[in-house]
């Protein structure tokens, strides 16, 4: 690989030194990142971050001194790096939490290596990462009763114009703004305008989360 090629500058975040040094092998396998700095607490992270800004953060959830929400809801505010959590998932206001402070995806720590390098790419490309086994979870949790009003109130779709509904059913495939562009015949700069209204429109903060209000409708 050419220096003067782009490398993924990643930020290592959990409070465990082992599973740091194994995220620390997997991305340094991958040719096109490298990791840039290791923090073991949210804090840490958000400092780190601020003087680092690397293009994706892996982040833990349940840490010391600052939980990865909270670094996270800070992170994503200031727009410092996109956020990958590497979770167990074994908390769900965790998983809310995240994902309304904009974490762009969720990973299981048991994902296969190469499962991790890919998601980090497409998280640094725009897109949102969700594992299979997380939106079960999630989508669970927010259709049980009494949950689903307190977590994920039901927007009113009807608000969207037909353009916006189309991308907004884009956006639940995990299409980038540029297949979306093709897929509809627009502009790249259009899909921007359009996912920002739609996201206004219907009160969420992250692209991660029309594409869990699209599991929500479909199931």
């Amino acid at each position: 690989m050419e220096s003067s090629e782009r490398r993924i500058a990643v930020l290592l975040v959990d409070d465990h030194a082992a599973i740091r040094l194994g995220m620390r092998m997997v991305v340094d396998t991958a040719m096109d990142m490298s990791v840039v700095g290791e923090a073991g607490d949210g804090a840490t992270a958000i400092t780190m971050a601020r003087a680092l800004v690397p293009d994706v953060i892996l982040m833990d959830l349940r840490m010391p001194v600052l939980d990865g929400v909270k670094a996270t809801e800070t992170i994503c505010a200031e727009g410092l790096s996109k956020v990958l959590v590497l979770t167990t998932f074994d908390h769900d206001s965790y998983l809310f939490g995240a994902l309304r402070a904009g974490a762009a995806g969720f990973l299981l720590k048991s994902a296969e290596p190469a499962g991790i390098t890919d998601a980090i790419r497409r998280v640094d490309a725009g897109q949102q990462v969700i594992a299979p086994e997380v939106t079960a979870r999630i989508v669970a949790a927010a259709l049980t009763p009494g949950n689903r009003t307190s977590q994920h109130p039901a927007p009113e779709l009807d608000t969207l114009t037909a353009r916006e509904r189309d991308v907004f059913e884009a956006l639940g495939k995990g299409l980038t703004n540029y297949s979306i562009g093709r897929q509809l015949g627009i502009s790249e700069a259009t899909v921007k305008t359009h996912v920002s209204r739609v996201l206004a429109k219907l009160g969420l903060e992250s692209r991660v989360q029309a594409a869990l209000l699209q599991h929500h409708r479909h199931n």
